[in-house]
């Protein structure tokens, strides 16, 4: 009777020790959904990252013949969408306008080759920067007296409004006129057409429409150590660190350096 009983113990305490086991793996297995719910990003759609841009703005961002936007700052969000587990979905703004679309919720970020500065940072909060810039100066192809900052004088020049472009063209002594202009494609026509003298603007950009286009051509970099950042509501720390995690992975693995290659050609 005595070894009969202590396998009649043995096994209830085996059933014991399985449904415990059971129930831990349960609420082990609960614990990491709810783990997972709480990592998850919430956006302004679900399974959406909406991004605002202006998308006048090659190579960074723009609309190709098909209507789809297409560039530089486009393919790293689409990246980092994926990574998060989203579809990204470009809203298309008009720059003076996309920091407040950006803090009255239109969209979940702002990704617009934009410079980080105080000012906006006191707006809306920026991931690490992204990209290094400058800015520069374009004339019409043929142009020989336009060589510098200096040269500049009792020129007529276009910038897009609101801009570093802008803000650096103001500090620049003896300007004639600063032509203010809704985006930079609208000051090439101006400038290919002979109505304005010069346009300060990024570098990359300058470059990249002086190349694509054939009528104007980039004379000088004027050292200004900028730095593109992408934009989030102030407060939206989780969005935020999500963004900069995936940017860090990206640099990491070599698809940064890919995409970067494909617009920019290698660094």
């Amino acid at each position: 009777m005595r070894g009969k009983a202590s396998f009649a113990v043995l096994a209830v305490l085996l059933v014991l020790f399985l449904a415990v086991a059971m129930l831990a793996s349960g609420c082990g297995e609960k614990e990491e959904e709810k783990k997972e719910e709480e990592e998850k990003v919430t956006t302004i759609r679900e399974g959406k990252l909406l991004m605002g841009s202006d998308t006048t703005y090659p190579p960074f961002e723009s609309i190709d013949d098909q209507g789809k936007a297409v560039g530089f700052d486009v393919e790293l969000a689409e990246e980092i969408a994926e990574r998060l587990g989203l579809e990204l979905e470009v809203v298309s703004v008009k720059w003076e306008g996309i920091i407040p679309g950006l803090k009255t919720g239109d969209y979940d970020m702002v990704m617009s080759a934009m410079t980080i500065t105080d000012e906006r940072k006191m707006e809306i909060d920026f991931s690490d920067p992204y990209i290094d810039s400058d800015q520069s100066i374009a004339v019409k192809s043929g142009n020989t007296a336009i060589k510098s900052e200096a040269d500049l004088a009792g020129k007529v020049v276009g910038v897009q409004v609101d801009t570093t472009g802008q803000f650096t063209a103001e500090e620049i002594p003896g300007i004639k006129e600063i032509r203010k202009y809704d985006t930079i494609l609208m000051a090439f026509e101006d400038l290919e057409l002979g109505r304005i003298d010069a346009i300060v603007n990024d570098f990359p950009v300058n470059s990249y429409i002086s190349k694509t286009r054939g009528k104007t051509e980039v004379v000088a970099t004027i050292k200004t150590d900028e730095q593109y950042g992408i934009g989030v509501k102030k407060g939206n720390t989780q969005l935020l660190q999500a963004i900069n995690s995936a940017l860090s992975e990206m640099k990491e693995d070599g698809t940064y350096d890919r995409i970067f290659e494909k617009w920019f050609g290698k660094a």
